[in-house]
This record gives structure tokens, sequence and C-alpha cells, in this order.
């Protein structure tokens, strides 16, 4: 008698539950679907959005965002929550002013930070240093941080736009004070664990990282780079950078040993401190340090959009004189290709693949080929000005601009073995989507197929060496001793 174990698809869904993903990076591991030519995403919602420049969150069920709204004849920054699965409003907190002098005339302008989510919390840091903690559930208040009354921090042209980041227990913020301006507070009740420093505040949001076996929090401050155990506030190692007026928007980029950072607005009085570097961090023995390893004046400069690091290169936005989307070696800063039309947009890495959002609210999938551009797909997400980053989590990609936010299921059915009878003890297999889908090529050489006669076993699988064939949208293999023993499970299982 012969006994078959459908197997689900093996993936790694995930909340998204802090500006530019779950690790910092802008990188998701889940598998998601790439035939959007022959499947287009399938909209799950789509919604009307008070205007801003924040991203989203993800997590518990829910999506995270802020907006501006009139409330009492000024307009307000709002933290909301929404529902993941239906895009309708759970619950919105007002969380201080939102004005952007010198940046009036931008018609979707609105707050810039990001929520970060943690649990059952939410921690907001408006635009004018309010740290916020509240209840994912219910927006309720849990404590609350000024740290403009308390800490005598100050506010930057174009107001704060630098998200917090949750790091184990702790809250990590630029406050921006005189010698105390890189801040941990304890999460659970908002007190200081320590202040530090006088590295001032600029739009990056700084990223945790572990460099050379040691884990840090890596801040893009007006003095440059500056990472700190996140425990204790020590300083690990630090690399000058001048600061450019006011656009060091792009959180810093880690690629191994490698730190990428860059500034905006060559056009500025200040143009010849413009561009991008990339510098080499080693740790010898405890003892940190940091090396130039190239430097572009007025090139490779990133606007808002930070890039991500997949394969050895760089893709992200890169401004003037031509705004473009582009691919640059890591190590020498070489310029692999662009391509025009993607405005300030924005890029994660999904799988395999970059996910780019353009400025215009289109999702293109792109391989990460440095050789030359190479489109995978494309879809018209939302409408509107998107200067953010999207969320992937769960298979599903959540998107917004400033009129609107929308949700798209791109998920991988689960997939599903079918049985038939060869000649002699042969035994062929079909594998194919639970959903009845065709499969696509690409995801033939990441399935592998399990075989066992004791299923209370864990460590009794065996990969089954015969070769898998794709036919007609369905993996096919063959077991020629699949019939000569009394009972065989079977498993597929596919890897990111």
């Amino acid at each position: 008698m012969l006994f078959f174990l459908l197997s689900p698809l093996y993936g790694l869904a995930a909340d998204w539950p802090q500006y530019r993903g779950p690790n910092h990076d802008g990188v998701s591991l889940e598998i998601i679907r790439t035939n959007w030519s022959e499947v287009p995403p399938r909209q799950i919602w789509n919604v009307p959005l008070d205007s801003a420049l924040s991203s989203l969150t993800v997590s518990g069920g829910r999506v995270f965002t802020q907006v501006r709204r009139p409330r009492g004849g000024t307009n307000e920054e709002f933290c909301v929550a929404l529902n993941a699965e239906t895009g309708q409003e759970i619950w919105a907190k007002a969380v201080g002013l939102s004005s952007y002098p010198g940046d009036s005339g931008v018609p979707h302008n609105g707050p810039r930070t990001t929520p970060s989510v943690d649990g059952d919390r939410v921690f907001v840091l408006s635009s004018y240093l309010l740290l916020f903690c509240l209840d994912a559930a219910t927006g309720q208040g849990i404590w609350t941080n000024d740290l403009v009354t308390l800490y005598g921090g100050q506010g930057i042209s174009y107001q704060n736009a630098a998200s917090p980041l949750v790091m184990d227990d702790l809250v990590l913020v630029n406050a921006n004070a005189p010698d105390q301006c890189l801040m941990a507070f304890h999460k659970q009740d908002g007190t200081l664990a320590w202040k530090r420093h006088n590295d001032r505040l600029t739009h990056a949001t700084p990223v945790a990282a572990t460099i050379g076996g040691v884990e840090q929090v890596i801040f893009f401050t007006q003095s440059g780079l500056v990472a700190i155990a996140s425990t204790t506030g020590d300083v690990l190692w630090r690399h000058p950078v001048n600061y450019n007026f006011v656009s060091v928007a792009a959180s810093p980029v880690v690629a191994g040993d490698l730190v990428y950072a860059s500034r905006y607005y060559p056009g500025s009085l200040q143009s010849a401190l413009a561009g991008a570097l990339v510098v080499r961090v080693t740790n010898a023995a405890g003892s940190f340090s940091s090396s130039q390893v190239w430097y572009k004046t007025n090139q490779l400069m990133n606007h808002w959009g930070t890039p991500v690091h997949q394969g050895g290169h760089f893709y992200g936005m890169y401004g003037p004189p031509v705004l473009a989307f582009k691919c640059v070696e890591a190590v020498t800063g070489a310029e692999r290709w662009s391509v025009s039309g993607f405005g300030y947009g924005s890029v994660l890495v999904v799988g395999d693949n970059v996910l780019a959002l353009t400025e215009s609210g289109q999702l293109v999938l792109v391989a990460p080929n440095p050789t030359n551009y190479t489109e995978i797909a494309r879809y018209q997400a939302v409408r509107g000005n998107c200067w953010n980053a999207a969320a992937v989590s769960n298979g599903r990609i959540y998107v917004r601009s400033a009129t609107n936010a929308a949700c798209l299921d791109v998920s991988i059915p689960p997939l599903r073995l079918r049985p038939e009878l060869g000649q002699g003890n042969a035994f062929r297999i079909f594998i194919g989507n639970a959903d009845a889908s065709l499969l696509t090529s690409g995801r033939v050489a990441k399935i592998t197929v399990s075989t066992t006669t004791n299923i209370d076993s864990p460590i009794g699988w065996m990969p089954l060496s015969n070769s898998l064939f794709f036919t007609n949208g369905q993996i096919q293999f063959d077991d020629p001793d699949g019939r000569s023993r009394p009972r065989r499970f079977y498993r597929a299982e596919e890897r990111p």
C-alpha cells in the first residue's frame, strides 16, 4: 500500500514590523509569484488615504502608517492602523503638528516617518520629535516622551523624517539634543536607558546590522556614519562624512563589511558635498576601524529611497542629472546599467528578485542581473505620488501613495502531489499548484522531493536523486522503485 504526504510550500512568510523590513535592510526572504503578465497580482483592497511620505509596516493583522489630517483649524499628524484583510481603518491617533515650513507647496506633503511595531506596541517618532508608544490594537497611548521639552531636542529643515528603531528591549532615536543626540529608551515604560554623543540629526533612519561578528546600530548623522552598541551607546566606529544641507535621507546600506551612504542635492551651495561613498569596516580583536573604499562626488545620489544590496551590487534610485534606476558594483562604485522612468521611487529585495516601486505607483519586478536591466513584470498598484517604500508580508505586497493604499496578493499556492502508476515498479508523481494554476519554470530548481518509509521519524527523509522534468506547467518525476515497497511517503518542498 502506498501513502502520500502532500507538503505545503516552504516559505518564510513574516511580518514587516519596521521601516524597510524586519532586518532593516529592505530584504524579504518570502517567495512570491512572478508571472504577473499571465496572472496579475490580485487586489485584496484599495482604499483612500490621507497625504504623507510615510511608508507602511505590517504586523499582527494590521497595517500601520502616518498621515496628515486637518483638526481644529490646523493640520495634525496621525498614526493610523488599517485592517490588513480589508483596508478598513481601525484607529487613528494624533501625534502632533503636521507643518513643514519651506515645503508647504508640495501637494503630497505630510509626515515622513514610519511607525515601528513590536508585539502589541507601536512606536512613533513624530515630525517634531515626540516619541510615542501606542497600543497596537486600540491606538491608546501607553507612554510619551517629548524629546524637545525633556532633553532640548531641536528640529531640522523639513522636520524629522527618521523612524524609530526597535532593537531588543530598546527604542533608539536621534533626539538632536546638544551633547545627548543619540538616545535609547526602554520600550516597556519609556524610561531612558542612555543618552550620549553630539552627532546631529539628519532625515536618515538608523539601521541595525552585524559587522565583524558584533551587533551594532549605524546612524547617518550630520557628522557622518556612527556605529554604536545598542545597550550602552558606546561608539564602535566612526567615519566622517560632510553634511550636505538637508537631504541626508537614505539610510546606510550594509553589505558584509562594506557600508554605503549617499547624500543628495548637487545644486545647493554645498554641491561639492553631495554624492556617495563606501567604507570598509574592520574588527581587529574587538577594535573597530573604517577606511574609505570609494567616493563619488555629485554622483550616485539617493534622495529618499534607500538602495538594496544583492549579489555584490547595489540597486536603487539615483539622482541628477537624470533620475534613474541603477545597478552599481559595491566594491568599485562602477555603474553597470541605468534605466530612466522610475522617478523618486524605492526598491526592495524579495526572494531572488528586486522589487521597485516607481514614483507614479507601479510595482516592477527586476532580475538582479548586473550585466543588463532585465524586467520580469510590471503592475500599476496605486495612483499618486510614492516617495516611500512598499512592505511585503505573508505573500502580499502593501503599498501606498499620497492618496491611497493597496494590498496585493502575490502568494504562491501550496504544492500538490498527484500520483500515477507506471510500468513495472516505476511510480510517477506530478507536482503542481494546489489550485490547479500552472507552475512557472523558474521554480523547478527550488523544489526538492524526498521520500521515507517511516513518517514518524523526522530524520528518515531521503532526497530523491531523480531528475525533475518541467512539462505543461507542472513537474514530473519518476521513482523507479516506488512500487517495490509496501508503503512509501513523498514530500515536496520549495526553498526561498
